[in-house]
């Protein structure tokens, strides 16, 4: 059988377009999380994948592809990573960083939707939903640690960058 055929007679089958799906809500609901942690890196990491032709975007999403996108997200990424060190950074939970987070996990989720061929309402909203909870859980997890060992909060927030930078290299292996 020709692979195109194969491909048409897998995307006929119900268990197959399931799984398809689910897939797609879970990478879009996990880089929305990712957006909770670390707010700029998750489109950063778009941008790199679709200009290294891992992504494939089409139509206004193709500016994720041009080498400015790429410059100026992974500098923004880079800039948050400092930034969230010093000790008069606001917290994730004010007003305009959690919006910031809601907004850029649905414009993920919208950027995703293109090559997953998922609806994209129900991506804005996965996208949004895991940029809140993401919020919440990094917040609530990083607060914790910190009152639990007793220590200054920088080591914690490495080891949560080392952890938001890491879910960039296992969501190559997915895409």
């Amino acid at each position: 059988m020709l692979p195109g055929r194969q491909l048409a007679k897998s995307l006929n089958n119900p268990n197959y377009a399931h799984m398809l799906i689910s897939m797609s809500v879970l990478l879009i609901a996990a880089l929305g999380f990712f957006t909770g942690l670390r707010s700029i890196t998750p489109i950063a990491a778009l941008c790199w994948f679709a200009y290294m032709h891992t992504l494939q975007f089409s139509g206004w999403r193709n500016f994720t592809a041009s080498l400015v996108a790429v410059i100026l997200f992974t500098a923004a990424a880079l800039g948050e990573y400092v930034s969230d060190k010093l000790p008069k950074t606001p917290s994730r939970l004010s007003a305009m960083g959690l919006v910031a987070r809601i907004v850029l996990g649905a414009l993920c989720g919208l950027l995703l939707a293109q090559p997953f061929a998922f609806v994209w309402p129900l991506a804005i909203l996965t996208g949004a939903f895991g940029g809140a909870i993401g919020s919440y859980i990094g917040y609530f997890i990083r607060t914790r640690t910190v009152r639990a060992l007793r220590s200054p909060d920088w080591p914690i927030a490495i080891v949560e960058d080392i952890v938001g930078a890491g879910d960039r290299s296992r969501a190559h292996d997915a895409l």
